[in-house]
């Protein structure tokens, strides 16, 4: 059986089709109508003369550059799990670590829940820093979707507002410009299809199809492409195997936000460090979970430490989808919920 996806079963799964959406920076001379922003999201990538990794290599693009993407293509020659490239001013760049990106600054909001509040990060980047002061030590890098917990607005020693957030995973206070966040509004966290039964409701995800599907009954609700764990039962340096395990689980915590990796206090770009990995629905006592993805766009093939990496708006959607139900204001919510099915 030919395991090549047709152009337009990729497009579906991949939701290719909707890049209409994205962003339009103000274009190049040669192009009136770019596909969108891209930041690389690794330390490097290649532009090449065709869209293969075959073709010659013209240049590199570094860890976040932000470039035009001119148009997405589907090459012949794929990868087969990922075919789609773009074509870029110099050449052609393939998508597996391009992040479609927005610049949308925003306006700060000023009174903030006691409690405080989830936030994204609206811009490609921004530095964070110890106080809301560009002077005082830099620390993490926070990337376009990702989210945070912003629990104060306050005036920085530049005039400007900036916001404070909470580590939920070392509880350190840390700082970023205001404009920078955009507020996540209880509305857009709102569960979806609420009155359907907890019995009702199940994922299924094939490691061999690298797929995730999700039901209601028999009736199919998202179909997609996933990067599941590196196939690998030997435990890491954290005694956890990076396989994503197999069998019957349920989502039993989430989580709008985590802090994934060493759990380090660093400013290094290439240090493991994920902060704000954006909406995390566990299902496995090791801390294996559904959450979104900022750091690859790879989908189709392992490349997660055990964890099911997604598209981060498929990841929100999974999240207000599933069981059980996460109020706006809360940073965790535990209880048996959906059933998933790994294979």
């Amino acid at each position: 059986m030919d395991s090549r996806l047709s152009r337009r079963e990729f497009l579906r799964l991949s939701g290719l089709a909707t890049l209409g959406a994205a962003i339009k920076p103000p274009p190049p001379l040669d192009a009136a109508h770019p596909a969108g922003l891209g930041r690389v999201t690794t330390s490097w990538i290649g532009v090449y003369s065709e869209p293969s990794f075959k073709a010659k290599r013209l240049l590199k693009l570094t860890r976040d550059q932000l470039v035009t993407l001119l148009a997405p293509e589907i090459a012949d020659e794929g990868p087969t799990h990922n075919p789609v490239w773009y074509r870029v001013a110099d050449g052609y760049a393939h998508s597996g670590y391009l992040q479609l990106v927005r610049w949308e600054p925003q306006r700060p909001v000023l009174n903030l829940p006691p409690q405080g509040t989830v936030f994204e990060v609206s811009v490609p980047f921004t530095r964070s820093y110890r106080k809301p002061d560009s002077t005082s030590d830099p620390l993490y890098r926070l990337y376009y979707q990702s989210t945070a917990w912003v629990e104060a607005c306050v005036v920085g020693v530049d005039g400007r507002q900036w916001y404070r957030l909470v580590d939920d995973l070392l509880k350190l206070r840390y700082h970023v410009r205001a404009e920078h966040m955009r507020w996540i509004e209880p509305s857009e966290l709102a569960p979806i299809s609420p009155e359907v039964p907890l019995a009702s409701k199940r994922i299924e995800v094939s490691i061999a199809r690298q797929e995730l599907r999700a039901y209601e009954e028999d009736r199919l609700v998202l179909r997609t492409r996933i990067s599941s764990g590196i196939p690998d039962d030997q435990p890491g340096e954290n005694g956890v195997p990076t396989a994503t395990p197999r069998g019957r689980f349920y989502i039993d915590k989430k989580m709008p936000l985590r802090h994934m990796g060493d759990g380090h206090v660093t400013a290094d770009l290439e240090a493991y460090e994920l902060p704000g990995v954006p909406w995390v629905s566990f299902f496995h006592f090791t801390g294996v979970a559904f959450h979104g993805t900022y750091w690859h766009t790879d989908f189709g093939r392992p490349k997660s430490h055990g964890c099911i990496n997604m598209r981060t708006e498929e990841a929100k959607w999974l999240y207000r989808w599933t069981l059980p139900e996460s109020l706006p204001a809360e940073r965790l919510r535990i209880g048996r919920g959906t059933t998933v099915v790994v294979t």
